[in-house]
């Protein structure tokens, strides 16, 4: 069984050794052996970090990502939770679209001022509707 020295595996799967020590702290991954002081870990190790950045970037939490690896086979896959965030994901670009035309319209629109503009109107009360609630729209004041 060929070994992955702690070092290497950080450059394979671009985190920092930092980041692997702490995924083995919490239980995430697993070093097989060492030499010396450096942690050592199995072919696998690559594949399951994998799964794990896969995991983050749906937004699934480190604690979400060690329960679906519990077990010590093959990862379970909440595939209700994965339609659930599809779905999240797919009305998210539906609005980020919605905007983006908007946005492009008003930085073309041919009115003088954008006030008469309606769908610079539109634009400003969708920003209105969906504004943080702690501070409304963000951006500079300048």
């Amino acid at each position: 069984m060929k070994l992955i020295d702690i070092g290497a595996l950080s450059q394979l799967s671009g985190l920092p050794a930092s980041t692997l020590r702490y995924y083995e702290e919490i239980g995430l991954i697993r070093s097989v052996a060492r030499h010396g002081l450096r942690r050592q870990f199995d072919a696998p190790a690559v594949t399951q970090l994998a799964l794990i950045s896969l995991g983050k970037l749906a937004g699934f939490s480190l604690a979400d990502i060690k329960a679906m690896f519990a077990g010590g086979g093959a990862p379970r896959v909440p595939r209700a939770e994965l339609h659930l965030r599809a779905d999240a994901l797919d009305e998210q670009i539906r609005g980020l679209t919605r905007l983006r035309d908007a946005l492009r319209h008003v930085a073309d629109c041919p009115k003088d001022d954008h006030l008469e503009c309606p769908k610079f109107r539109r634009l400003m009360q969708f920003a209105s509707r969906n504004a943080p609630a702690t501070g409304g729209l963000r951006g500079r004041a300048d």
